[in-house]
């Protein structure tokens, strides 16, 4: 049977061939542990390490030895923010998210809380942007993070990154960002951005799963960070244990073919993105955008709603579209998406919603079939309804 056409790549994304014939040798001929100093199968290890670390760095306009390799964003994202937070309770008790953040960083500032933190949550506007005033004034002589992603990945928003870094500077606050959807997809200068942390991971950009980093500011003044992981003091005491020599050496090529490629890719898709949009409304009635429309989303992203129907209902009905479906109906099998929830587009009329990401694998031919299943499966179940 054919296979379903993908459009799920915020999900994850399949490993590059370029970065998988990397990554081979690195199981079986050339396995050393980068810890072993003593002999070549050590060295050569190391050498693959250093090389991916430098290509990591180049990406987001780091250095490399501000890159912290960890096992994904998540891992990252707890690192981040419980590392510094529990590194400077002497100087302060308060940090600073949004309601729209992944759920390993809404997580992890529960687990703060609880500890005795205060948290404030950022209210987002109705394209799921914070208020910068908001957030200028939530900042006290006790706030000591603030954690906003660079890119949602559900509905794409891009967050100025710039513009919250100036302020967290401004007010000696360490900024970090979950850069797991932007990272490889759209631009990000960690020094111009006045970024801290970065969390990032490679199989959102067609490197392998289980291989991620945290970048961490190494210049003046340097962070600290408490170690979450206990061991040998690997990564400069940030992250203990055994490195995935082959897992990096994919996260390194695979985030130099993204700088590499970054402008024209981003060119393609978002032409794709626009034109599944256009095909979406030209046949479907009570088609609603979710997030922002341009520039200021991801490329590869489109988040819309269907007025009308049942989300799980369109889901089950795709078969063969691969796509992801935020539900807004009462079901109970299915909660409502708190990103959906936090921007205000859920409501009585508001039924189902999809999640398409684009990818480096999408064709025009893909984007024809979408626009024809989804529109086609959305009338059917309207037709149904007014039936019943």
């Amino acid at each position: 049977m054919p296979r379903p056409v993908y459009l799920d790549f915020h999900a994850t994304t399949p490993v590059d061939p370029r970065v998988l014939e990397a990554m081979l040798p690195y199981f079986s001929e050339q396995f050393g542990n980068a810890a072993s100093k003593q002999h070549a199968f050590g060295w050569d290890a190391q050498k693959a390490v250093d090389l991916a670390r430098g290509q990591v760095a180049a990406l987001i306009g780091a250095s490399a030895n501000e890159i912290v390799f960890t096992s994904g964003a998540s891992e990252s994202n707890n690192l981040a923010i419980k590392g510094i937070v529990r590194a400077r309770r002497d100087r302060g008790d308060h940090i600073i998210t949004a309601p729209t953040e992944h759920k390993s960083v809404l997580d992890s500032f529960k687990t703060l809380e609880k500890e005795g933190c205060r948290v404030t949550r950022l209210a987002v506007d109705s394209c799921g942007f914070i208020d910068l005033d908001e957030l200028r004034a939530s900042i006290t002589d006790r706030t000591v993070l603030v954690s906003i992603m660079a890119a949602n990945n559900e509905i794409g928003v891009l967050q100025p990154l710039a513009e919250i870094g100036g302020i967290a500077q401004e007010r000696g606050v360490v900024f970090h960002t979950d850069a797991a959807q932007a990272a490889g997809k759209v631009p990000i200068d960690v020094a111009a951005c006045g970024v801290d942390l970065l969390s990032l991971t490679a199989h959102k950009y067609y490197g392998p799963k289980g291989a991620g980093a945290l970048y961490v500011r190494r210049r003046k003044p340097k962070l600290e960070l408490q170690c979450q992981i206990d061991g040998g003091g690997h990564e400069n005491g940030f992250r203990s244990g055994t490195l995935n020599v082959p897992g990096i050496v994919g996260l390194g090529l695979a985030a130099e073919l993204c700088r590499q490629e970054m402008a024209s890719e981003s060119a393609r898709l978002s032409a794709l993105r626009d034109r599944l949009f256009d095909g979406l409304q030209k046949n479907v009635d009570g088609v609603r955008l979710n997030g922002p429309s341009g520039d200021r989303r991801l490329p590869h992203n489109l988040h819309v709603s269907f007025d009308d129907i049942e989300g799980e209902a369109l889901l089950m009905a795709l078969g063969d579209l691969a796509v992801s479906t935020g539900s807004a109906c009462s079901s109970g099998s299915q909660a409502p998406s708190h990103v959906l929830q936090a921007i205000g587009a859920i409501g009585d009329r508001a039924g189902a919603s999809i999640r398409f990401g684009l990818g480096r694998t999408t064709t025009d031919a893909d984007i024809d079939f979408a626009i024809e299943r989804v529109s086609g499966v959305v009338q059917a179940l309207r037709a149904q309804n007014v039936r019943a």
